[in-house]
């Protein structure tokens, strides 16, 4: 797709309790196709006197709809969304136009892919998606124009038919297919920040395919952002949709860049300020992996239950630290619970914003319990 040209940056471093509400007469539930601007859709949170079912099979045809038909939607989801027992979400209408910035900013990029599977060594990359958003350094919010890129590529082999079920991309769709390197790398220019939902897993296929992705900072919006002490059930894009009160057609890059964008822009409960700000903030620090270096044997399910995982090819048990105030706390729990006392030494690997969530390692140095 055509692109507009590109804005300049400043560079950076790097459930209900409630008395039932009476409810007035509700007109007939309307079948509708989302229009341009698609009309509430709401989600039952107990068995409703129809089923969904029934209520679709009794609703009119779009050839019978009055003209009004989304007014009187409108209305109906106000009075469902008022009623206890009730919940509105309204699809996500993506959001391309900011308005002007007033202070220094940032350039983001908002990225997400579709792939033929879960191994960067082997699996290819079939769909990518770019959004390039200016963000606003005292808001946290997005300003300006949003340049949107959305690409298919042919991977060379057939598509597995679990991940078809799950994206909807055939074979047929991606024949003859080739991402726009050109317009990718174009956008690529001037980048502060690229922010994927699960960094970890994006990072290494896009560098994989196009090298020019590992000069950039990376953040994570699903491991930098502590989702659960922000008080959401779930670290999963979908969920956290939910909980903002809209849902989206999940699984193609382009609507998940959008739904993660405006999931960013909602204010987060501990701080007050946005997603966005948090994470630009989290790339401007180095994060630690830890190693809990010739530990025991018995003290495995001690670290397990502490959030340990183990890695089987070095044969360790390991964490990860925001910041060298945790990583200094941490050791002082290794010392005490795990090495009793005992001097040691471990292994720790410190990560900048270029590293984080790629395959490369980042600096290795040793600590002294």
């Amino acid at each position: 797709m055509k692109s507009p040209s590109l804005s300049g940056s400043r560079q950076l471093g790097f459930g209900f309790d409630d008395a039932v509400i009476p409810m007035p007469p509700v007109p007939p539930v309307i079948a509708l196709r989302a229009p341009l601007q698609p009309p509430a859709v709401p989600i039952i949170a107990k068995p409703a006197i129809e089923t969904p079912t029934e209520i679709l099979a009794a609703s009119p045809t779009e050839a019978t709809l009055p003209a009004d038909a989304d007014a009187e939607t409108e209305a109906m989801a106000k009075v469902l969304d008022a009623h206890p027992d009730f919940r509105v979400l309204r699809r996500l209408v993506p959001r391309l136009e900011f308005p002007p910035a007033s202070g220094p900013v940032a350039t983001l990029l908002v990225l997400d892919t579709e792939t033929t599977g879960l191994n960067a060594a082997r699996d290819k990359v079939v769909e990518l998606a770019l959004l390039r958003v200016t963000v606003d350094l005292r808001t946290g919010q997005p300003v300006g124009e949003v340049l949107v890129y959305d690409g298919l590529e042919d991977p060379g082999m057939p598509m597995p038919d679990e991940i078809i079920a799950i994206t909807g991309i055939t074979d047929d769709m991606l024949r003859g297919q080739r991402l726009d390197e050109v317009e990718v790398l174009r956008l690529l220019e001037g980048v502060d920040l690229v922010l994927a939902h699960n960094a970890g897993f994006d990072r290494p296929f896009v560098e994989s395919r196009l090298p020019q992705f590992a000069g950039l900072n990376w953040a994570c919006s699903f491991a930098d952002i502590d989702w659960k002490q922000e008080g959401r059930g779930s670290a999963k894009l979908t969920s956290l949709a939910y909980d903002l009160g809209f849902f989206y057609d999940a699984h193609r890059a382009e609507m998940d860049c959008h739904a993660l964008l405006a999931v960013l822009m909602a204010s987060l409960k501990t701080t007050q300020a946005s997603g966005l700000s948090r994470l630009i903030e989290s790339a401007l620090k180095p994060t630690f992996r830890l190693q809990a270096t010739n530990a025991p044997f018995d003290a495995k399910d001690l670290l397990k239950a502490r959030g340990y995982r183990w890695d089987g090819a070095q044969k360790v048990w390991h964490t990860r630290l925001t910041d060298e105030a945790a990583l200094k706390m941490e050791c002082e729990w290794l010392k005490s619970a795990v090495y009793a006392g005992r001097s040691s030494r471990v292994q720790v690997e410190e990560l900048d914003a270029k590293t984080k969530y790629s395959a490369r390692p980042g600096q290795v140095g040793w600590r002294e319990l």
